[in-house]
């Protein structure tokens, strides 16, 4: 339908459970969001948006609407107690859990890493959006407590994010992960301007890991250097945002 296409999560889910990532390919978007963006904040004409995300759920056929969130690159999750709620309001939150089957959870995304939980069972899902300060915030940490499984008991998979060549930031960044970790300096890489290459991936990995999560799936989908693909803020500072969403029918 419209073009659209996305991919699937490449992980072993339990039986029922679907994770996807959209691409940009599709949809009703022009100029330089053009594509399926599925983002309200990005300057769209808010009709254009509508209708990917009408698209969207008609061409995947999900069993209820996505709970979108109002993502501010914190730490705090929200809760999708079903597929009959509808807030009045987009909850702000960057990442949400969801015990209920038809629970739509969502997450947009155009570097930052999004981050599909599930327990073994599939009773239990999660879903975060796991930018910089997102990560060095404790969102993951935060998505698991709020998922109350045994980390040995969860699975997890990475999308599409900004790749380590693309990635400059500055010595605040780098102390915000080493300061807790020092190990994480490995994922810094300096560079002539005196600035370092983050790997985004490589942090969350090691986030995961030290979290006790050792079923890690996915990664190596860089943004920035696909944009046939991908949005990237980095590449285009206008720019939309694709969506990971996560369900279990």
């Amino acid at each position: 339908m419209n073009g659209i296409r996305w991919l699937a999560a490449d992980w072993p889910a339990p039986p029922g459970v679907r994770a996807i990532v959209t691409t940009r390919a599709g949809g009703f978007s022009q100029g330089p969001l053009e594509g399926l963006n599925l983002a309200t904040h990005v300057d769209d004409d808010p009709a254009r948006v509508a209708a990917n995300r009408a698209a969207l759920g008609e061409a995947l056929g999900l069993p209820a609407p996505p709970l979108w969130l109002t993502q501010v690159h914190g730490s705090a999750v929200a809760t999708h107690p079903g597929p009959g709620w509808a807030p009045a309001h987009p909850p702000e939150a960057d990442a949400a859990v969801t015990r209920a089957r038809g629970a739509v959870l969502a997450i947009l995304t155009a570097d930052c890493l999004p981050v599909a939980f599930a327990s073994q069972d599939g009773a239990v899902l999660g879903l975060a959006h796991a930018g910089w300060r997102g990560l060095a915030g404790g969102v993951l940490e935060a998505t698991l407590k709020a998922m109350a499984v045994a980390p040995g008991e969860v699975l997890a998979w990475l999308g599409p994010a900004i790749e380590p060549a693309a990635f400059e930031v500055g010595a605040e960044v780098r102390e915000a992960f080493v300061a807790d970790d020092p190990g994480a300096a490995d994922c810094f890489a300096a560079n002539a301007r005196g600035r370092f290459q983050a790997d985004l991936e490589a942090l969350a990995r090691r986030r995961l890991a030290r979290l006790g999560v050792t079923a890690v799936h996915g990664g190596g989908l860089p943004t920035y250097a696909d944009s046939e693909r991908w949005y990237s803020h980095r590449r285009e500072p206008r720019s939309g945002r694709m969506a990971t969403l996560l369900w279990r029918a």
